[in-house]
Parts: structure tokens; C-alpha cells; sequence
């Protein structure tokens, strides 16, 4: 029986970057440049156990068109507090109330010091990295653009990453200052995500940074990934 699980209740938790660390300090200041970062919508959150109820009525996330052919030349850019690859618009969420399609998939970690950079929790425990692969609903808005503002404009797959062994991302050593870009070959996408599609948790959240606008579907998977220690302490 597949547990899929909503999130009813939201907190507010640490959010850690590569190059640039969001302090609490620096959080608290937000809502004073950014009023939506001081919202009841605002993520990342903690997710505990006693915030979860099963909802019988959502359905297992299928995505479409996530194998992607090495001919398909993607973009990895650093941005400056972020590794991100762009995605192409025929990859999309096929279970969802709305159309979204693929905009980027980027990561968040710690660094040597700090090794542990998720930005959701689980019962107050923070994985050594996460993915958000972000889609933008295209039945409602021409691009991401227009979408990133809008209540229904996002929705974002969140795959917590812990540390052990296995090969994510060589091309990460092109890209070590920002701005910087390079070309990749495509590659299944789809081998990122957990195996189970089937078992996450649900909430309505925000962008994680500001201007933290609350337009976000979040759907953040309850099984982890693997990537190496390596490649996250480089």
C-alpha cells in the first residue's frame, strides 16, 4: 500500500547553499526587503511525524520524457549559490492538477566544515545535500517567468541526497565560479530520483530564498539518494 503523505502544518528551517550560507541571522532580515519571507507559506520546512496525515486521494508521481538522449546537449551553470542544469520543456509531471513542465534541476549542499546542506528536514534531521528538479505550470503561463509568482505557477520535486557512493555530476569541475557554464550530454534524468515515486510528502510551500513567493508545489520524495563524499566535499 503506498504511503503518501500530506503536510499540513509549516515551520521555518535553516536553508544552506554552496557559496553563498543563508544564516539565521540573515533569514530573520528577509522580511524586511522580501514580506512574503515572513509568510505562513514560507519553505523549507521540518517535517516531523506529528505534522503528517495520509491523503488517500494523491495519486504516485509519474513523470514523462525524463530519459534524455546523449545527443541532447544541456547547460550546467553555476549561478553563484547553486550548480543548475537546464531542462527541456518536453520533460514534465504527468500526475499533477495542471500541465508542469521542466524549467532546471539545481543542488544545494554544505561544504567541508558543514557537511550537512539539505534544506527540508525529516524529524529534524538534515541529509548532506538536495535536489529540486522545477517545473512551471504551462496550461496557465507562456514560461517561468510568469509562472514563478503565481499560486499555481511551480511545482518542485525535492530529493534528499545522502552520502556514500556512486556517480553524480563530473562535469561540476567547469563550473567552480560563477557565471561560469558548460555543455553535458543528456542523460536519464529519471536515475536521479528515488525508485519509489510513490512514498512523499506533500505541502503547499514557497521558493526557498527570496523573494520567497508562496507559488510552490512541493513534493519532497521520503527515500534518499546516493552520491559520494567526494563529490560533495570538492
Amino acid at each position: 500500500k503506498p504511503f503518501i503523505w500530506k503536510e499540513t502544518v509549516f515551520s521555518l528551517a535553516l536553508a544552506t547553499n554552496n557559496n553563498v550560507v543563508l544564516t539565521p541571522a540573515g533569514e530573520h532580515h528577509w522580511p524586511k526587503h522580501y514580506p512574503y519571507c515572513g509568510g505562513a507559506f514560507q519553505s523549507p520546512i521540518d517535517i516531523t511525524s506529528e505534522m503528517l496525515r495520509f491523503d488517500p486521494t494523491l495519486r504516485p508521481i509519474e513523470v514523462q520524457n525524463y530519459n534524455l538522449s546523449p545527443n541532447e546537449q544541456l547547460t550546467l551553470g553555476n549561478n553563484g549559490h547553486s550548480v543548475q542544469i537546464s531542462l527541456p520543456h518536453k520533460m514534465h509531471i504527468s500526475s499533477l492538477p495542471h500541465h508542469y513542465a521542466a524549467a532546471q534541476l539545481h543542488f544545494h549542499w554544505g561544504s567541508s566544515s558543514r557537511p550537512s546542506g539539505s534544506e527540508h528536514r525529516v524529524n529534524s534531521k538534515q541529509y548532506a545535500a538536495e535536489m529540486h528538479v522545477v517545473h512551471f505550470n504551462t496550461e496557465k503561463y507562456p514560461n517561468m517567468s510568469m509562472a514563478v509568482d503565481k499560486s499555481d505557477g511551480l511545482a518542485v520535486l525535492g530529493v534528499l541526497i545522502e552520502v556514500r557512493h556512486c556517480r553524480l555530476l563530473s562535469f561540476i569541475n567547469g563550473i567552480k565560479y560563477r557565471g561560469q557554464k558548460v555543455q553535458m550530454p543528456g542523460f536519464n534524468i529519471r536515475s536521479l530520483l528515488p525508485a519509489r515515486l510513490d512514498e512523499y510528502y506533500r505541502y503547499d510551500g514557497s521558493l526557498t530564498t527570496p523573494p520567497c513567493y508562496p507559488s510552490v508545489l512541493w513534493t519532497v520524495f521520503r527515500n534518499h539518494v546516493t552520491i559520494s563524499r567526494k563529490q560533495v566535499l570538492h
